[in-house]
């Protein structure tokens, strides 16, 4: 009972002195009561560190929104987009691998591989061909000098008779060597040319064959450009996509860079921390004139839509792109949407997908 009795009087007392506060703080504010001013250097000690205060707190409210693990995060959205981006690139690369450079590499290495192994042959069997020509055009000329040397006829005494005779004799076995020559060289280039002909015609169809691989080659440029489309075609879908979800994101950044306009400046003496921490104020976003002034009036303006975009719920308005819609402005909306009306549809709109007509 004496402890109870004990904190009533303690909190009777406490009472009392912050009413009676109060009144003084009152007083002085309406001049009715002396104030006793403080030190210049103690004012300005106690005005950088409010100063610090409320900046620190903005940090961190700025740095904690940033940092928040939602889903709905713009720098997670952006990951994910790089990411789906990643994808497409690797799906272009094994495309255009399996579709446009396996075939080439395969020609290169093994189409071409045998006419060149084809034509060596060929140029082979020329060069035999041309000797056996050689060789039989020689034995014909020797032929024809030993019939004109055997058809010479020698007259005189006994003597030259007889060397005549025997002249003749080596004449006649000459003859039949180089007849001989002959036969065998007609048969060797019979031989040379049917190798030459053969080989002439094997290489001839693998270079016709040559007229088909331009056709596959172009078909597989057609396959490569057409995965380079899908590739683009993906990417512009995927950041489009990005676009759509970051212009529909909940303005927290905004509202919380926003803050930054109510903060009252300091005094002139937190010289330290006032002027510098008041111009880093980058972090804050801001709308086209245009669009600033629209929210600022109150009246309406026609808008053409720059791209398509889908409502998030039933307080937003579908668009099209390139149509054209009215547009204005609601008290207490935030800064980056506008009211949109198309007929009798009407919903939320973000100004990032506008473009404001004259």
């Amino acid at each position: 009972m004496n402890m109870m009795d004990f904190n009533v009087k303690k909190f009777a007392a406490d009472a009392g002195t912050f009413l009676s506060r109060a009144v003084q703080f009152t007083e002085e504010k309406l001049g009715q009561a002396e104030k006793t001013e403080l030190d210049a250097h103690l004012e300005n000690l106690l005005s950088k560190a409010e100063c610090t205060k409320i900046w620190t707190e903005k940090i961190m409210k700025q740095t904690e929104v940033l940092l928040q693990p939602n889903p709905s995060n713009a720098l997670i959205k952006c990951g994910e987009t790089q990411k789906r981006i990643g994808t497409a690139d690797r799906e272009l690369i094994q495309t255009a691998a399996l579709n446009f450079l396996t075939p080439l590499r395969n020609f290169i290495e093994g189409d071409y591989k045998t006419i060149a192994k084809e034509r060596k042959l060929l140029q082979n069997k020329r060069l035999d061909l041309d000797a056996a020509k050689t060789r039989l055009k020689k034995a014909k000329a020797a032929e024809t000098r030993a019939s004109q040397l055997n058809s010479a006829h020698l007259e005189g005494d006994n003597i030259m008779v007889n060397f005549s005779y025997m002249l003749n004799f080596l004449h006649v076995k000459w003859l039949k060597i180089w007849a001989e020559e002959v036969t065998k060289s007609e048969q060797e280039l019979r031989i040379t040319q049917s190798e030459f002909d053969r080989q002439a015609e094997i290489t001839r169809l693998l270079l016709e064959g040559i007229s088909s691989t331009h056709a596959h080659h172009l078909r597989c440029l057609n396959d490569f450009v057409e995965a380079q489309m899908t590739y683009y075609a993906q990417c512009y879908q995927y950041m489009l996509d990005l676009q759509k979800q970051l212009g529909s994101f909940p303005s927290s950044y905004q509202s919380n860079n926003n803050q930054t306009s109510v903060v009252p400046v300091p005094s002139a003496s937190s010289n330290v921390i006032g002027s510098s921490a008041m111009t880093s104020s980058g972090l804050v976003m801001t709308s086209p004139s245009n669009l600033i002034d629209l929210k600022e009036g109150s009246g309406s303006r026609k808008a053409r839509v720059l791209y398509d975009y889908d409502a998030a719920n039933s307080s937003e308005l579908s668009l099209l792109a390139d149509e054209v819609i009215t547009v204005f402005s609601v008290v207490g909306m935030d800064s980056d949407w506008l009211m949109g009306e198309r007929g009798n549809q009407k919903g939320r709109v973000p100004i990032t997908y506008l473009e404001l007509l004259n």
